[in-house]
């Protein structure tokens, strides 16, 4: 009796999870969502650019160890790609069922051209 009635519990519960998945947030939450996706995206791109100027220092004063314009620049890029991503994202919650899911591949897609042509661009100017 108690194995049974766990696993009706067990089953219930990922009903409950799998109920939710692809589900459309409300407006509010997903305009506080993005926007925190925007601060984040926002500071990840700081940092890299800031990592960039500070190599960029460092290799003036002939320091070795550092790493090369063309991997900073790539840095930077993949940074943006994936702060763009994170925002793409969270809109794509506004949605539902296979809106969304078809809102987040696209996301992923574009996120997986963006890093290919960071790639591209490191490989030629290295």
């Amino acid at each position: 009796m108690r194995n049974s009635l766990s696993s009706i519990t067990a089953l219930a519960a990922a009903l409950f999870l799998l109920g939710g998945c692809n589900k459309a947030e409300s407006p509010g939450e997903v305009a506080h969502d993005t926007q925190e996706a925007q601060q984040e995206g926002q500071q990840d791109v700081a940092k890299a650019e800031q990592d960039a100027a500070s190599d960029q220092m460092a290799a003036n004063q002939g320091m070795p160890g550092v790493e090369s314009p063309a991997e900073n620049n790539y840095e930077i890029l993949v940074a943006r790609a994936e702060a763009d991503h994170k925002v793409a994202v969270e809109r794509c919650e506004s949605l539902s069922g296979d809106e969304q899911k078809a809102c987040k591949d696209a996301a992923d897609a574009q996120l997986d051209a963006s890093k290919a042509e960071a790639e591209r661009q490191r490989a030629v100017t290295q």
